[in-house]
């Protein structure tokens, strides 16, 4: 019998990735992708798997605040990985109110529908955002309490522990993972690495906030992929639980500038410092050895070799950035303001 799997917000950055890392695995797993659509879902991002996987792969457009659609959906489902939300921090400061309904609301349906359709596993990705500030003398653990800096966080906050508490309340197969910062190929280009990337590709300044000097833990997302991968199949003694993945790769803003102005022989100059980000965080890190420790996994790519694989990807295909910026442009607000990405791609 093939296992029948439902991804929320699978046309996203990791959420995509992570389907074709699951279709290319697991020749029994048949997926379903439920997707909004909104400015970090691209059809672009399913379009190199859902051709070679089209008997084993199902997209949906809808929304996981879509109740009896969710219900149809999980009713379908063996195992779920739940991706969708709202995940823009500069958006959530500027207005929280798509991140309340998306990322709690959403959730919540789907923690509903696994009460009245039970399934084998529900996986949450939360995020190390949830902690606020790392400890300066050491990574954030499982067990340090949650300190949210921006409403995005919060929202992942509550959508956290609101699943814990479905595990507690009713016995629900759920799992949670907090990672820290994703990147490589086909990221959302408001993201730090790509937007940087574009922006130097095109000779225009990189903005940066504040000092630069606030650094994160970077973790290439085919890495987390398979953690994803390795919590799906880990024992039924892992419910209820909460894993950090990280890859022990801190590295700031203004280092992470260095790398790709090097990469593309770019003079150091194209760094522009901005007025800094609202509740912006000093530092994102998580420990991961409970992870390591009970299921064995380890992160595999560095980042020197992450970062050039990465700035290859974007090199190699511009037909994919344009198509997503240029959808972008007309999904955000304050689009061309905020992240001056039109002034250049109309010469392109």
């Amino acid at each position: 019998m093939p296992t029948r799997v439902l991804v929320t917000g699978g046309a996203g950055f990791i959420g995509a990735n992570f389907i074709e890392y699951a279709l290319q695995t697991h020749p029994d797993w048949h997926i379903t992708n439920l997707d909004k659509l909104t400015y970090a879902g691209f059809l672009e991002n399913v379009q190199p798997f859902q051709a070679v996987f089209a008997d084993r792969y199902h997209f949906v457009h809808g929304d996981v605040c879509d109740g009896p659609l969710v219900l149809q959906l999980v009713a379908e489902s063996d195992l779920i990985v739940h991706f969708a939300a709202e995940s823009n921090v500069d958006l959530s400061i500027g207005d929280a109110v798509a991140f309340l309904d998306t990322n709690i609301y959403g959730t919540r349906n789907l923690l509903e529908a696994c009460r009245q359709h039970p399934v084998q596993r529900l996986l949450v990705v939360s995020t190390d955002e949830v902690y606020g500030n790392a400890w300066q003398d050491r990574p954030s653990l499982e067990s340090d309490p949650l300190m949210p800096c921006s409403p995005y966080a919060a929202s992942k906050a509550a959508l956290d522990v609101l699943a814990f508490s479905y595990f507690e309340t009713y016995g629900l197969p759920v799992v949670r993972t907090r990672c820290s910062n994703n990147y490589g190929p086909r990221q959302d280009p408001t993201k730090l690495i790509p937007r940087f990337l574009l922006h130097a590709l095109h000779d225009q300044p990189l903005p940066i906030y504040g000092h630069g000097h606030n650094t994160r833990d970077w973790i290439y997302v085919q890495d987390h992929c398979r953690a994803i991968d390795a919590v799906l199949h880990a024992p039924d003694s892992v419910h209820g639980q909460v894993f950090n993945v990280g890859a022990d790769s801190e590295h700031s803003v203004l280092t992470i500038s260095d790398l790709i102005l090097d990469a593309l022989h770019k003079p150091t100059t194209l760094m522009s410092h901005v007025p800094d980000r609202l509740g912006h965080v000093r530092r994102h890190a998580v420990n991961s050895e409970l992870l390591q420790r009970t299921l064995g996994w380890h992160p595999e790519t560095t980042f020197e070799a992450g970062i050039a694989q990465t700035i290859a990807w974007y090199q190699q295909n511009p037909d994919w950035w344009q198509a997503v910026v240029k959808a972008q442009s007309q999904r955000l607000p304050n689009y061309a303001a905020v992240y001056q990405f039109p002034a250049w791609f109309k010469s392109v």
